[in-house]
């Protein structure tokens, strides 16, 4: 359990910040982009879950977007556990992480969304109603967090697990998928990118 009696420390005022295994590290780190990006991908996948509550065509759809809530609030669980990964320079310290299990749930629940959607005659600019539109903003936050973490692991003296990797990758496919699916759900167009018309 995590027990916070004061918000501010004062310790990161020059610019420096503890990682959760100890030890600082300047707030532009490569380690804190990584988890800070994560961190931004979670306040996205909030976003989605106000969209779902709000919607003013939630009657008739609440099995559908409650799914869909229920399957986002889980993986804002998985991120937050992601974050305090990354946010560990030793691996063998860090207890909170993504495993396989959370890869291979991601892309059974893409699938079952991405099943019944019209196969794509063209690529897809971000919209399709509110919903749909949240879910493409944290799609393109996921794909930072994504070069963040990927840019770490490539960092000599940096250490990623392979399955965050992963997890951010299938996730950001995810969050394409929920996006269609949410916009052809609630009826709301996709926006099809028209290379012509420019």
């Amino acid at each position: 359990m995590v027990y916070i009696s004061k918000v501010y420390t004062k310790s990161g005022d020059a610019g420096d910040t503890m990682l959760a295994s100890g030890g600082f590290v300047r707030k532009h780190s490569l380690r804190i982009e990584a988890y800070g990006a994560v961190d931004e991908l979670n306040a996205c996948i909030g976003l989605v879950r106000v969209e779902l509550a709000r919607d003013p065509r939630r009657k008739g759809a609440e099995v559908v977007l409650d799914e869909i809530d229920h399957q986002l609030s889980r993986i804002q669980q998985e991120l937050f556990n992601l974050g305090a990964e990354l946010a560990t320079a030793e691996l063998e310290k860090a207890k909170l992480r993504v495993e396989d299990r959370h890869v291979d749930r991601l892309e059974k629940e893409l699938d079952a969304w991405n099943g019944p959607l019209p196969p794509l005659q063209s690529f897809i600019l971000p919209g399709g109603g509110s919903i749909g539109a949240s879910c493409h903003l944290a799609r393109t936050v996921c794909r930072r967090a994504e070069r963040r973490t990927v840019e770490l692991h490539d960092t000599p003296g940096e250490a990623v697990r392979p399955e965050a990797l992963r997890y951010l990758n299938r996730l950001s496919d995810y969050l394409f998928v929920l996006g269609r699916a949410a916009a052809h759900r609630m009826g709301d167009a996709e926006v099809l990118w028209h290379p012509a018309s420019t």
